[in-house]
């Protein structure tokens, strides 16, 4: 796996800043909720399209004094079924693949980090 940032951060731009990685872990967790809950509801998904940006200000990251947060403050997400379920059949599913994605239940509820020297 490999975790950089770009060269006018110190990098050299050879892949993925470890907030892409947020959102590409939150878009991936979801494209196999989305396929586990279709499989269970009987829902013939041939696929999903997943559109994922976030609101970021870098502030804090660059050790400005600010009350912003250093993560982000909004992620959106816009998933699109290829099936031929019917509206009221994809709300049930979509709410219960947000429910039992384990990296939106992180990303949504406060969730304690211990960090510390070893």
């Amino acid at each position: 796996m490999i975790i950089d940032e770009p060269t006018d951060l110190g990098g050299t731009n050879d892949g993925p800043n470890p907030v892409e990685y947020v959102l590409a872990a939150l878009s991936g967790c979801l494209n196999v909720m989305c396929h586990i809950v279709a499989q269970e509801m009987n829902i013939k998904l041939k696929g999903v399209e997943i559109k994922i940006s976030g609101a970021l200000n870098p502030e804090k990251l660059f050790g400005k004094e600010t009350e912003n947060r250093a993560g982000y403050k909004s992620i959106h997400v816009e998933i699109k079924p290829d099936t031929d379920t019917d509206k009221d059949t994809l709300q049930k599913w979509i709410q219960t693949v947000e429910a039992r994605c384990p990296v939106s239940d992180n990303l949504t509820n406060p969730t304690p980090v211990h960090i510390a020297l070893a």
